[in-house]
């Protein structure tokens, strides 16, 4: 029994070690299989972390991409609308009209103008739209198109001088300067000191970014018919002649002006003058008035008239005996001319005298271009030399219609035509250099498709240069 007992008790100790080493392995097993699936959990939830991680950056360039490109295309889109030079701008383009079937004065193409001025379709850019297209010189000029423009050598051998009397109208300003722009010529702007603070900042911003484009150094507020106007072009012509640019011929242009001559035929004209001068001079006729009496340019307070008013006291006789001529405020002159009038007693005298007339701008180049030994003299005993003679700027006066020329298809105001799209054809082929008055407000199409022909025929004579 004790050796039974005995070996039960070792059996018991036997199984017993046995059972826990059985219950020991399996605890060892399951630990090792906990372990193992642990380590995948951790491995498929860092895969599931990269996995999410790697959507999120994806989805992050993704946006960063979109953000770019969004921001580059409203960046260029606004680069265009600052500058103009979207094509959308242009309603010959919108409407499809043919600025040749315009010329050749075709009813359809006619009637689509009218349809355009009937439901205002014109969209003029603001004078701050100017300032901002400039701030980036660089792009303006190229947007603009002023890095493409060049001279040929018989225009370069003789440079022409402008001087841009303006008061408003930035974008309008800019189109005029464009369409006479040449990189070897030389222009002087002259702002009215009363113009938006908008309207100045642009005109400086077009002097700062255009090579050759420079602001007057004296500015005057310009009084209308008084002597302010006149001084406003003398103080670029002064400034004109001190540049580097040693020009031949200096014309005086508004903003409401635009050429209806490339400057190559502009040049070829003035070298057939001679050295003479483009200047309307006619007798006074009723106009004496103007100079008789002395005329007030300020009120007891010393703020401006908005036009001279007359008094009833008597003005001396002009000095030297001149004898007076009237005309327009506008002309063509030549350096030798303009050299005189800066330097000469007489000129200076005559000047002088004529500070209180009545729009003295219109009697004194009309009046100095007739007075013996002067560059270019016309003599007194010449005819009258009226503004359909005058080459250099072509106006339509509504008094004048159906006995001089067709009747204005704009409108008229102060009895002064603002053309219409009809009168392209006119204005082209009667043979004056400068059209007065243009405006896009009245007739958009007329100006786009005077731009457009004589873009069309600078390439021409570009061809044509290059053939020879």
């Amino acid at each position: 029994m004790d050796s039974l007992t005995g070996s039960d008790s070792v059996m018991k100790e036997c199984g017993g070690a046995a059972h826990a080493n059985q219950t020991h392995a399996g605890v060892q097993s399951e630990d090792s299989v906990n372990s193992a699936g642990l380590k995948t959990l951790q491995r498929m939830r860092r895969l599931w972390l990269r996995l999410k991680l790697r959507n999120v950056i994806c989805i992050a360039l993704t946006l960063a991409l979109i953000c770019c490109f969004t921001i580059t295309l409203s960046i260029v889109e606004g680069r265009g609308q600052e500058t103009g030079v979207s094509e959308s701008m242009r309603l010959t383009e919108q409407y499809g009209i043919n600025c040749t079937a315009i010329y050749e004065m075709e009813p359809v193409e006619l009637g689509k103008t009218l349809v355009i001025r009937k439901e205002k379709s014109y969209v003029g850019q603001t004078d701050r739209t100017i300032v901002n297209a400039t701030y980036d010189c660089d792009w303006f000029v190229v947007s603009r198109g002023y890095d493409m423009i060049q001279g040929s050598e018989f225009e370069r051998e003789f440079p022409l001088a402008y001087s841009l009397v303006v008061h408003q109208d930035a974008a309008l300003v800019e189109r005029l300067l464009r369409a006479v722009y040449m990189p070897h010529n030389i222009y002087c702007i002259h702002y009215d000191l009363k113009s938006s603070d908008d309207f100045i900042s642009a005109m400086k911003g077009l002097a700062r970014c255009i090579p050759n484009v420079f602001i007057a150094s004296n500015l005057e507020r310009v009084q209308y018919a008084g002597f302010s106007r006149l001084k406003a072009d003398l103080n670029c012509l002064s400034d004109l002649l001190d540049s580097e640019v040693k020009w031949k011929y200096v014309i005086n242009l508004c903003g409401q002006d635009f050429p209806l001559r490339t400057n190559a035929e502009l040049v070829s004209d003035l070298k057939e003058l001679k050295g003479r001068n483009m200047v309307e001079s006619k007798w006074p006729g009723g106009k004496t008035e103007r100079w008789t009496y002395h005329h007030l340019l300020k009120d007891s307070n010393s703020v401006y008239y908005e036009t001279p008013v007359s008094t009833s006291e008597m003005k001396s006789p002009p000095p030297h005996n001149i004898a007076m001529f009237v005309g327009s405020a506008y002309f063509t002159l030549s350096r030798e001319f303009v050299v005189f009038v800066n330097q000469s007693s007489l000129a200076s005298d005559f000047l002088a005298w004529s500070e209180d007339t009545y729009s003295p701008d219109e009697h004194f180049w009309a009046t100095m271009i007739r007075v013996s030994g002067v560059p270019g003299e016309v003599p007194s005993s010449d005819p009258e030399i009226s503004e359909l003679k005058s080459k250099t700027r072509l106006v339509k006066w509504s008094y004048l219609e159906r006995i001089f020329y067709p009747p204005c298809t704009g409108v008229s105001i102060r009895a002064v035509c603002i053309y219409g799209s009809a009168e392209l054809r006119w204005l082209l082929n009667y043979g004056h250099w400068f059209a007065n008055k243009v405006d896009p407000k009245v007739d958009p199409v007329l100006m786009e498709c005077l731009e457009e022909m004589l873009s069309e025929k600078r390439l021409r004579q570009k061809l044509q240069q290059n053939v020879l």
